[in-house]
């Protein structure tokens, strides 16, 4: 699929890790919801996203198994692919921006559907944690590293009855309803050493922002 782009979001500051991400630069190659959704199962990713409007910034939003109103990382990586300063996915309008090395968008808490945090006693337990672990519902595991410093270890289990994603790289959207509940900015280290960055803002929202880079894998066969 030539207008196929696959990104690493939140990458570490070597590059390394991040989450996968699906760019389906022109929507119209998918025009309709069964052959998107279908599209997104294929590929596998935690997010695929479709650009309807790449100068508005209308996108679609899909995990393997449903469509998203929001999340976080694939709205911080098609703000970096597309170098655009607003995105429009259905939740409603983000801001985006990039200062050099990170690429921010900001977006309401209220926004992020269906997702729990849960905090633990030490990055080791948070570690120890199976893939996915008991129970049912999407789970952010995290415990302070330095509290003074707000440096978080986290983990995510998107624990969805499809058990397509056992774990989830980099979240952005349970980031960002973290620094809600916390009221704090926050420097989470997620996954296999992913990095993102938060801050609450003034109005209520919440700021996130990571690295993102081309993923050096080729992209999934899709014929």
């Amino acid at each position: 699929m030539n207008d196929l782009d696959v990104l690493k979001v939140f990458c570490a500051g070597d590059g390394r890790h991040g989450n996968l991400l699906g760019v389906v630069r022109d929507g119209r190659t998918c025009p309709d919801d069964a052959s998107r959704q279908a599209l997104a199962a294929e590929l596998g990713y935690s997010e695929t996203v479709f650009v309807d409007d790449p100068e508005r910034g209308v996108v679609d939003i899909r995990t393997p198994g449903t469509r998203m109103s929001f999340a976080g990382h694939p709205l911080v990586g098609v703000a970096w692919l597309l170098d655009i300063e607003e995105l429009q996915p259905p939740a409603g309008s983000v801001w985006a921006r990039d200062d050099g090395e990170f690429t921010w968008i900001t977006a309401f808490p209220e926004w992020v559907e269906g997702k729990r945090t849960e905090q633990y006693a030490s990055p080791a337990e948070v570690d120890a944690l199976p893939a996915p672990p008991p129970g049912e519902g999407w789970l952010y595991a995290w415990a302070w590293e330095d509290e003074t410093a707000g440096r978080v270890r986290a983990r995510g289990f998107p624990r969805r009855p499809d058990g397509v994603i056992a774990e989830d790289e980099a979240t952005g959207s349970a980031a960002i309803l973290l620094t809600a509940e916390l009221n704090r900015a926050l420097n989470i280290t997620q996954g296999a050493g992913s990095q993102i960055l938060t801050a609450p803002g003034p109005d209520g929202t919440v700021e996130i922002g990571g690295r993102v880079r081309f993923a050096k894998l080729p992209p999934p066969r899709t014929e």
